[in-house]
């Protein structure tokens, strides 16, 4: 998910945190706060999930 306006707070995605990137490994949880600025960026939006865990958006699970 590469557009920050599909993204926010409280909805579930799955995100690839920095250190899985090579194997691609995924994480669940729900968005806590949205850390990309821009409304775009090529890799996916940066999110923090309330778990604190970081990574960037590669699926949305359910809407809020």
């Amino acid at each position: 998910m590469n557009k920050r306006e599909e993204i926010k707070p409280g909805i579930d995605v799955s995100i690839v945190q920095k250190q899985h990137q090579r194997s691609g490994e995924l994480t669940e949880g729900t968005v806590q706060r949205i850390l990309t600025k821009s409304l775009f960026h090529p890799h996916g939006i940066k999110v923090q999930l309330t778990t604190g865990e970081v990574g960037r958006v590669k699926k949305i699970l359910k809407h809020e």
